[in-house]
């Protein structure tokens, strides 16, 4: 009984742990205060000062695209030590019938990674040996979804993605300075040479979570509206949820609209 207390007691403390660390990201506003001591966010900085570093390589289905996740580098007040985050990946160990063989992956076809201070994508194309990221500048991404290296089936059948997804904050939606999970989360799609970026949910919507339908090769994704337009994702604001054709993602709408 002792032990399994300890190890409940664990999760805890790394749980408050987690929600503490994601509760930061980074300043992208200058801050300030006036006379009366109350803090003012100023303009946008320059540059965002802080190190960044890659982790491993993230093997793509296709051969010739390759992809590195990049962290933010962090350091901690009490040792002054340096720290990144890891990668960490979304897996589901549903069984399924022997036609749909997803290799424990979040979707068929898809792998899905997501870590501490997770700030860029870097793209690799082994073929013409060229480099991009898919942001200009460092955001906070939430999750990268992209083509599983392993060899998948749905309903009997082989899936293949060329397409990237991400779930990102991008943009200091609350105006307090930085760019942290109290922002609106958008949702993006790139192609397969991380270009092209698309939102595929609206602006003013800020993602909190998605299902996936095997029947239809579609991903849905619960999102609220900023109704009042402030930037933060309230637990008032209305849930709609709208669909993703995964067999090409272009195609969208929306599954149910709060009243």
């Amino acid at each position: 009984m002792k032990r399994i207390l300890f190890v409940v007691l664990i999760g805890v403390f790394w749980g408050c742990k987690d929600d503490v660390l994601e509760k930061k990201g980074f300043q992208v506003k200058k801050i300030y205060e006036d006379e009366s001591g109350k803090k003012v966010v100023g303009l946008q900085l320059d540059s965002l000062g802080f190190e960044t570093r890659p982790r491993n390589v993230l093997l793509t289905f296709h051969p010739e695209h390759r992809l590195t996740p990049v962290y933010k580098v962090n350091y901690s007040k009490k040792n002054k030590k340096q720290f990144t985050g890891s990668n960490r990946f979304h897996t589901n160990w549903i069984k399924y019938n022997k036609g749909n063989n997803w290799n424990n992956n979040f979707m068929p076809g898809i792998s899905a990674v997501y870590g501490y201070n997770f700030v860029n994508i870097s793209h690799y194309n082994n073929t013409t040996h060229t480099e991009n990221k898919l942001f200009g500048q460092p955001v906070l991404i939430k999750t990268l979804y992209y083509p599983a290296f392993s060899k998948d089936t749905l309903n009997f059948q082989p899936v293949i993605r060329n397409f990237y997804m991400v779930s990102v904050y991008d943009e200091d939606t609350n105006n307090d300075g930085f760019i942290n999970f109290k922002d609106l989360r958008r949702f993006y799609y790139f192609d397969l040479n991380g270009q092209n970026k698309t939102a595929l949910i609206p602006k003013e919507y800020s993602v909190i979570s998605s299902e996936y339908d095997s029947a239809n090769d579609y991903m849905y994704i619960f999102a609220r509206k900023d109704l009042n337009n402030n930037g933060n994702t309230d637990q008032t604001d209305p849930i709609n949820i709208f669909w993703i054709d995964l067999s090409d993602p272009a195609k969208t709408g929306k599954q149910y609209t709060s009243k």
